[in-house]
């Protein structure tokens, strides 16, 4: 989360008095993140999340977002709550973006990821897998498969900039993942983004999962997999074991893995780490000069790629393949 757009006192003021929430208190910008513009909104009433979406987030896709979040809400998933306005809208216009406001969750997300953070994690998401088994829109992946050859060659002839060998490393793999990439594994919602700064706890208990723009419907194991690699690897990039043992047997525990989901975890590893350190090959390449938000280092996605790429099967997760199935 971030700021890129500013609003003003008037505007603001305005577009509170659209909705049943009693009078600004006070308003700051959210400093953290890199997608849209965010605000923490005090009133007379309570406390919100206000959200102008930037040029990165599609119009078309935010009736997905929103609507999966007030699904989630409603099966007791700990999820911000999409605000309507008196008119029974809940998106709107705001400083020339499409904004809305949403309820506020308590809560701060860990600086330092423990065993347990990733055991109430991997529990968390296998319940909002289950919740959004009957969400009735759909909204394909567009930083999958398909997405990764178009993003390498925007990238190919300045990758070399960032790390000498990346250029044919990250063209080797594309190719090995387009060759090799799993099909017909279970779907579903899946939320794509779920790092330690999108998951709030309140002492050891996780009270919260935010952030759903990247949301989108792909392989189940998939998303856990996003999450193993943000969540199970050390500042230093080595592996951490127990909490990938901690995170996996978790969430199995609330939705068993299939014998297929199992056996392509490491390939769905290999591909999750691709997606991000493409995406933060790009961002880093094309960063302008002075900009607000700093963007992240790719090259911590490359030692995670690198280790996926050691990996035979789920054993070198901490687990044997018949602890994660039913």
């Amino acid at each position: 989360m971030a700021v890129y757009t500013e609003v003003s006192d008037e505007d603001l003021v305005e577009f509170i008095a659209q909705y049943d929430i009693g009078e600004v208190v006070s308003c700051k910008g959210i400093a953290e993140g890199v997608e849209n513009s965010n605000y923490l909104l005090h009133t007379t009433k309570s406390a919100y999340i206000l959200t102008l979406y930037e040029k990165r987030v599609r119009e078309e896709d935010l009736p997905f977002f929103l609507g999966l979040m007030e699904h989630l809400a409603n099966k007791g998933i700990p999820c911000p709550q999409p605000l309507t306005a008196m008119d029974g809208k809940a998106l709107r216009q705001l400083c020339g973006r499409p904004a809305a406001l949403t309820t506020f969750l308590e809560g701060m997300w860990p600086r330092k990821i423990q065993p347990f953070h990733c055991e109430q994690l991997g529990r968390a998401l296998a319940n909002f897998h289950r919740a959004g088994s009957d969400y009735d829109l759909f909204r394909a992946n567009s930083l999958s498969l398909d997405s990764w050859r178009p993003q390498f060659e925007q990238c190919r002839a300045r990758a070399h900039e960032v790390h000498p060998q990346l250029t044919d490393t990250l063209a080797r793999e594309v190719d090995f993942l387009e060759t090799n990439w799993p099909r017909d594994l279970p779907f579903g919602v899946c939320h794509a983004d779920l790092f330690p700064d999108n998951v709030f706890f309140i002492g050891k208990e996780l009270s919260g999962l935010i952030d759903f723009y990247f949301a989108c419907n792909d392989a189940l194991a998939y998303d856990l997999i996003v999450c193993m690699n943000a969540w199970c690897f050390e500042r230093d990039g080595s592996f951490n074991v127990t909490k990938a043992r901690m995170l996996l047997s978790a969430y199995a525990k609330e939705r068993p893995l299939s014998q297929e989901e199992l056996n392509a975890l490491p390939i769905l590893a290999r591909g999750a780490a691709v997606r991000f350190l493409l995406t933060r090959l790009y961002d880093w390449l094309n960063h302008p000069e002075g900009a607000f938000v700093k963007p992240k280092d790719p090259l911590e996605y490359l030692t995670i790629l690198s280790f996926h790429q050691s990996v035979g099967d789920v054993g070198a997760y901490g687990l044997d393949k018949g602890a994660l199935h039913g």
